[in-house]
């Protein structure tokens, strides 16, 4: 271990130089780290707002038939990606207001398996979730513009011309301003008995998966086995999905510039460091230390100023990330411990891979010129 307890000592004798860099690699790594989470964070949020109440996949028949209710145990049964998969019964129904009509979008389905879904007894605003028989579930904007609460009566004209009258158990908040001005919910017999259906058929059925990006490749596989049309959610949000991607792409193009701005800082340090320690490395492989030894000490070097940058940015990202949690904005940044586990490892190998230039130029020393030339 001499190498490195001679890099140590090279790295004390100028405590100021040491000090900078190591404030560089910790600020370039702290970057790093806030600019990641910040992005992963957004993603995460918009898509969430996007797909995170809301269903990845619709099997429904391309002529507008009914389909059978048990695809939704099939779908289950066959795809191990699948969370949940459910029937529902879908029409569209019109509510009149002041002589206004008001077209609303009724989903209908037992209300574990719509909770399943929409998340929506997490999002009742007023009233309860519950969908007993005639009930039925409104959009926070819905009821603030027209003026409508839960306990009210909601009268609706139903596809057949016949009228019917719920009661409103509750008032949901999806996020999504056309969710919560559109969207209705009911029971899955209250929806049967709107479209004339047995118990065995059904409008569609939704599907959620583990990771909303396997529906690309799970969609096809659905429609195909089950002779029905499948939709999509990435082939009806191309604009989001472009949106993410560049997102993804601009910050690793500023991880990228970070990180090249820390090896050529680190780089800068050492090839000086290199030429200022001359003499004392050729004293040393004068006395006998072989040239990988003596390529070592900068090796040493990189790897001491490497650690201690990276503890200092992995702080410093933490306390960036926990003073914009206290920034009025609408989501906050949640750190990955994977994502920082990767910088850390990013931020030591670079500053390594920065050492090779004064470790190589080193091992070409001479001692015999060195001492000779004083």
């Amino acid at each position: 271990m001499l190498s490195l307890r001679i890099a140590a000592r090279f790295l004390r004798s100028s405590p100021g130089q040491s000090a900078l860099i190591i404030s560089g690699i910790a600020v370039g790594i702290a970057t790093q780290i806030f600019v990641g989470s910040l992005i992963t964070s957004l993603q995460a949020d918009l898509l969430d707002a996007a797909v995170g109440s809301s269903p990845h996949i619709t099997l429904r028949a391309s002529d507008g038939a009914t389909i059978s209710t048990y695809f939704a145990e099939d779908a289950e049964a066959m795809e191990p990606r699948i969370s949940t998969a459910i029937a529902v019964r879908t029409f569209s129904a019109i509510y009149a207001s002041g002589g206004e009509s008001v077209p609303l979008a009724v989903t209908g389905a037992d209300a574990a398996d719509l909770d399943s879904i929409y998340g929506l007894s997490e999002r009742i605003t007023t009233g309860s979730y519950r969908l007993g028989a005639d009930e039925a579930l409104v959009g926070a904007r819905f009821s603030e513009t027209y003026d409508i609460e839960a306990g009210d009566a909601l009268e609706v004209l139903l596809p057949d011309g016949q009228r019917a009258d719920y009661e409103i158990a509750g008032v949901f908040d999806l996020g999504q301003g056309t969710a919560n001005e559109r969207f209705a919910f009911v029971g899955a017999t209250t929806a049967a008995g709107a479209l004339g259906m047995n118990d065995d058929e059904c409008s569609a059925i939704q599907v959620q998966l583990t990771d909303p990006f396997d529906s690309a490749e799970v969609a096809p596989v659905l429609g195909e086995a089950f002779g029905v049309e499948s939709l999509d959610w990435q082939a009806e949000n191309e604009e989001l999905l472009s949106g993410l991607a560049a997102q993804s792409g601009s910050s690793i193009m500023i991880q990228i510039f970070v990180l090249v701005a820390v090896a050529l800082g680190i780089a800068s340090t050492l090839a000086i460091s290199a030429v200022q320690k001359t003499r004392q490395i050729g004293i040393l492989k004068a006395i006998g230390m072989g040239d990988s030894a003596a390529g070592r000490i900068f090796l040493w070097q990189a790897a001491l100023l490497g650690a201690g940058g990276t503890l200092g940015g992995i702080g410093l990202g933490y306390g960036l990330i926990w003073g914009f949690s206290l920034a009025p904005v609408p989501f906050s940044i949640r750190p990955e411990p994977t994502f920082i586990a990767i910088s850390a490892a990013i931020g030591v190998s670079v500053a390594l891979a920065s050492s090779v230039i004064p470790a190589r130029s080193t091992s070409r020393l001479d001692p015999i010129e060195v001492i000779q030339s004083g």
